[in-house]
């Protein structure tokens, strides 16, 4: 009975620390556990724009480290952090969609689509998210589709 007791906290004390290694593993997080590179992820849909977050005012979910731009928007983002998080764990949502690739994003570059944000590589004069709006509906399935066997091998 012994054991199976302290199986089972070992179970509930890793599980955390499980899900936060495969937020960590899946989603486009460097080292220093910063999210889109510090940008305010809540601003995206309050301001419609790419804002960078204050170092000062920071909320963490899954392991990951978010920046924001408000104290306000650092607590709608705590009060739902799902909502607000990239789609395709913060990877280009074209390359997923056409190759199911995890690509690089350009803060900057960005669509709020139904609620929900998709960011998009642009660099070397390559702006995916124009590409991505010429054929959004079949890229969003295809990155869907990649996106939940990318997850799945982890």
């Amino acid at each position: 009975m012994q054991k199976l007791i302290i199986i089972l906290l070992l179970v509930v004390i890793s599980s955390p620390i499980m899900a936060q290694d495969a937020t960590k593993k899946q989603g486009n997080i460097p080292k220093s556990g910063l999210a889109i590179e510090g940008y305010d992820p809540v601003a995206y849909f309050t301001a419609n724009k790419a804002v960078e977050g204050k170092k000062e005012l920071t909320a963490s979910d899954g392991g990951v480290t978010y920046h924001f731009s408000s104290a306000q928007n650092r607590d709608l983002f705590k009060a739902d952090p799902t909502k607000y998080k990239p789609q395709y764990g913060g990877w280009c949502a074209y390359a997923m969609g056409a190759s199911g690739e995890k690509v690089e994003v350009d803060p900057e570059t960005f669509k709020v689509l139904n609620g929900k944000l998709y960011l998009f590589y642009n660099k070397y004069f390559n702006n995916t998210l124009k590409s991505w709006n010429k054929d959004e509906p079949e890229l969003k399935k295809k990155a869907d589709a990649n996106w939940v066997k990318l997850s799945k091998d982890l």
